[in-house]
């Protein structure tokens, strides 16, 4: 999985990037170009738009003649060429995102067909928005778990039931809406920062050992601590302009 989207990527330096443009323009005036999402199969293979051969789901370009491809409902990960997991050290999740959004900047297109370009800016808009998934941790969080048949409430996580979570929430809330002095603010930020790292580290382990019910609980407490994290500063700025 972690080169199937960019192996068969033509490279910077020779700057080759071909659709198959005889085969593009060969299109019926009837099919309108197009960057809409097309079928994957079970076995997740479509057929390319341009000579119909077969493409694995990811794969940005036809391995047989190079033409882009449109974007098909893949997770994240896979959009990244990444694989599936919470720890995603930042430097090999913006080496991927870079290097895909170099094989699709505009200039590359230049002079493609329009169904290329309206497909080069559909693919775009896909790999900008996994990219932003991946960075987050809670989003991450709820990738994973999505993908693994959990249900995710609207609000993006599940309702904090836990006796435990609510009790923490409230006690540090409590202890940042009394704080009078920035000392205590910065006091109160320490531990909610020990505490984040805890949880991401207990998340990361829960994830690896596929204990999907400790992650979710531990996906909520993690998405409060980041709210909370917020607030912090906010309470920051209100000690900030104190006179």
């Amino acid at each position: 999985m972690m080169d199937k989207a960019i192996k068969n990527l033509p490279t910077e330096e020779s700057g080759e990037v071909h659709g198959n443009n005889r085969a593009a323009d060969a299109v019926p005036p009837s099919r309108t170009p197009s960057a809409s999402v097309e079928p994957v199969t079970p076995a997740g293979v479509a057929a390319c738009w341009s000579c119909h051969g077969p493409v694995m789901a990811g794969d940005l370009f036809c391995a047989t003649c190079e033409a882009v491809q449109p974007p098909r409902p893949v997770d994240p990960f896979t959009r990244l060429a990444l694989e599936p997991r919470f720890e995603m050290p930042v430097d090999e999740l913006d080496r991927r995102y870079f290097d895909l959004q170099r094989c699709l900047h505009p200039d590359r297109f230049a002079t493609k067909t329009s169904r290329e370009r309206a497909i080069s800016l559909a693919l775009t808009a896909d790999i900008n928005a996994a990219y932003e998934t991946l960075q987050d941790p809670v989003k991450r969080a709820i990738a994973l778990l999505e993908m693994q048949g959990v249900t995710i409430h609207a609000d993006g996580c599940n309702t904090m039931s836990d006796p435990v979570l609510l009790m923490e929430a409230m006690e540090q809330r409590e202890a940042l809406a009394e704080a009078e002095t920035s000392i205590q603010v910065e006091s109160i930020a320490a531990v909610a920062e020990c505490e984040k790292a805890d949880c991401l580290e207990e998340l990361a382990g829960a994830f690896g050992t596929n204990d999907l019910s400790a992650a979710d609980r531990l996906t909520t407490r993690l998405k409060y601590l980041m709210k909370f994290e917020d607030e912090l500063r906010a309470a920051r700025v209100r000690f900030s302009q104190a006179p």
